[in-house]
Parts: C-alpha cells; structure tokens; sequence
C-alpha cells in the first residue's frame, strides 16, 4: 500500500495536470484532490479552473426537495466560497444552483473575467448580489437567472448597462398554470411568490440589453405591451422562448416579432390542461376561447 502511494505521489505535475484536466468537476472535488498532498497541491493550479460547472449534478430526472433547504444552500456556498479563494482572476465561467449573496459577492469581488453565469433556482439570490456581479464582472456575455424570484427589474437593468457583450439572458419562472408539477419539492411559499411584473423586466431588458441574441422568458407574466419593447429594445435577437406565457396571443406575439430580422426560432406559448388539473374557478379567468388559446395543443 505505501509503494502504491507513493508511485501516485511522484507523478509529475505535467501528469498531474494532464490527469486533473480530464476529470469532471464532481471527481476533482469528491476524489483527486484527496488522493494525497502532491495532488492536492496540484488541485489548486488555477488553469484547472476556468469552468465551474455543477449542472451535471443537478440535472437528474427527480428534483430533491433536500436542495431547497438552507442546509444544502450552505454547502454549495462553501464550495464555491472554497475555489474562489483560490482561483482568484482565472474563473470564466460559473455553472450552480441553490448558492446565496454570500457567495456571489464574493463571485463580483474575484471574478472580473466571468463571462458565463448560471445560478438557477436560487431564492436567497437577491438584486444585491446580481447588482455586484453588474459592476465586477463586466464581460458577461450568458446570464442564467431563472427561478430566482428576489432577482427584479432593477438588477435587470444594471446587468444590461454595465455588461456591453451581454448576449444571452435566461429568466425563465416555473410553471404557474400547473404547479403540482413542483408540489412536494419546491416550498409553497416560494411557489406563490412567483413574480408579477412582466412588463417591469421587458421593459429593463428592451431599454439595456440591445445586443441580445438568446432570450428565455418561460411562463413571464408579460402582455403585449411588454414584448412590443423586448422587439424593439433588442433587435439582434435570433432565439425567443415565450412558452408559458399565458398573457401573450398568437398575434400578439405575430406582431411584435415581425421586426426581428435576425430571428431563427421562437417558442410560442402553446398550451394542454389535462382534466386532472383544471378548475373553472381557477382558469375561469382566461377567456378560455380567446385568440390567446387557439393553438393546435390546447385542450381542455
């Protein structure tokens, strides 16, 4: 055993590297780094970590109720707060979930190179940390924000003016017209909290962000007023997803998206209601045989 230990801890740093370069996130912190003290030390070589990504392990087919939790919160933070202190100028981009403030300021302090930041389902992410991020990490050029509903307008529109490259915005909200999809996992309250000003948020990015190519404003409470400005504000855009959007017609959405020169693809806000889930004194609301609903997939 100590023969084998210490052949792993002879290897040359160019192998380490090598070795180190070719393992997923998850394995550099679960494993390779505890392997011993050379590779430990060889850990930190801050070319290693120019991507943060912890996506992969969030994307699994069942959301665990555990990661809404302030306990799990805690543990993403300290990860995160652990590489930075590190890593210093190097990080360009930042892919996790569940993290708070306390670790993005530290991301707006450390980070001035980042250019992809995705933190989605985050509801301790307030405009304080997002308004941070817009004046130290002015070469943004991805921003994912969505299911993070302490983030408004107003962080929005610091992102835009202080953020030039910024090419695509993600601000997609959970599914309102059918939350039971997320009942048992995400807390209610927070369900409910789901926000209300489309039109405040259209109108941050139509008057900030004109270089926008990739927009996702999934299930947005905006109404035509508000996209008519995204389609004026942001001219280059090539990719718009409005699914959800329940407040947006078919012509709406025609004719606001008739002066987009550039766009390839667009998602439009086709709805199903299973049986199961519909209530008259629920969607009664809707004028259900509105223009807004004649699409091929809806029915009731």
């Amino acid at each position: 055993m100590e023969e084998s230990e210490a052949e792993w801890s002879e290897l040359t740093r160019e192998c380490l590297m090598n070795i180190l370069s070719r393992l997923s996130t998850e394995d550099q912190w679960r494993g390779a780094m505890l392997v011993c003290k050379s590779w430990f030390s060889a850990f930190k070589e801050p070319s290693l970590h120019y991507v943060f990504n912890l996506d992969p392990y969030f994307d699994s087919p069942l959301e665990s109720p555990r990661w809404w939790t302030l306990e799990f919160e805690s543990k993403i933070d300290s990860m995160l707060r652990s590489l930075l202190r590190s890593t210093l100028l190097f990080l360009t981009q930042i892919r996790i979930r569940h993290c708070s403030d306390r670790s993005l300021a530290l991301v707006a302090q450390r980070c001035p190179n980042l250019e992809v930041l995705s933190i989605r389902s985050c509801p301790r992410v307030t405009d304080d940390s997002i308004s941070r991020i817009a004046f130290g990490c002015p070469n943004l050029r991805e921003l994912d924000i969505s299911y993070c509903y302490e983030i408004t307008h107003e962080s929005l529109m610091l992102i835009g003016k202080n953020c030039p490259n910024l090419k695509v915005l993600k601000r997609n909200l959970m599914n309102w017209l059918d939350p039971s999809q997320h009942a048992g996992i995400v807390p209610v309250d927070y369900l409910n909290a789901c926000p209300q000003d489309g039109d405040s948020e259209a109108a941050a990015i139509a008057n900030s962000m004109p270089n926008l190519e990739w927009l996702e404003i999934r299930f947005s409470k905006l109404s035509a007023k508000g996209l008519n400005l995204i389609c004026q504000g942001c001219p280059n855009i090539e990719l718009l997803d409005l699914s959800g959007c329940a407040n947006l017609s078919s012509r709406d959405i025609a004719n606001a998206s008739s002066s987009l020169s550039h766009l390839k693809d667009i998602k439009k806000p086709n709805f199903y209601i299973p049986r199961s889930v519909f209530h008259a004194e629920r969607y009664g609301h809707w004028r259900l045989y509105d223009e807004r609903f004649q699409t091929d997939v809806f029915r009731i």
